[in-house]
């Protein structure tokens, strides 16, 4: 199975990385996790992104804020597929992150799940993968069951509490 990498911008954002790594876990998905910046250590992050696809990753998922550029500067040196995650910053509740994250030029995409969503990245990078790997198709089928029968009990629970 491909590996998946969590790159951070800071140590700081490893609160919000730890979702996408809980979720990875939970499906079995190996995951390697670094701290490698844009702009502190580009050298670093582009060698990085220019060897993934040689050191078995199979998706990167780059958490970064503020002027989160991470996720466009390792899509710029890989053809694997990039996930970026906007972290809330101080200035308008992260918004600055995602429009940094999302705004991408033509031809270097980035896909984009929301402000501090990391268990999303995670599962989305589950999702890539599972394109390939029957394993990891069953169980996000399983994943996705149990998620459908929590909400028709949660709706069962409230039509007798107010019908």
């Amino acid at each position: 199975m491909k590996k998946v990498a969590i790159v951070m911008g800071s140590k700081n954002d490893a609160s919000v990385v730890n979702g996408a790594y809980e979720a990875l876990k939970k499906f079995g998905v190996p995951t390697e996790v670094r701290v490698l910046s844009a702009h502190r250590t580009p050298k670093e992050a582009c060698d990085f992104a220019s060897n993934a696809r040689a050191n078995d990753f199979g998706v990167i998922i780059c958490a970064a804020g503020k002027a989160a550029h991470l996720a466009g500067v390792m899509a710029a040196h890989t053809s694997l597929p990039i996930i970026g995650l906007p972290i809330k910053s101080s200035f308008e509740d992260g918004l600055d992150s995602l429009l940094s994250t999302v705004q991408m030029p033509s031809g270097v995409p980035v896909a984009t799940v929301g402000v501090n969503a990391g268990e999303n990245a995670g599962l989305l990078a589950i999702q890539m993968l599972a394109i390939e790997n029957p394993m990891l198709t069953k169980k996000l089928d399983e994943f996705k069951q149990v998620m459908a029968e929590k909400i028709l009990n949660d709706d069962k629970q409230i039509m007798s509490e107010f019908n």
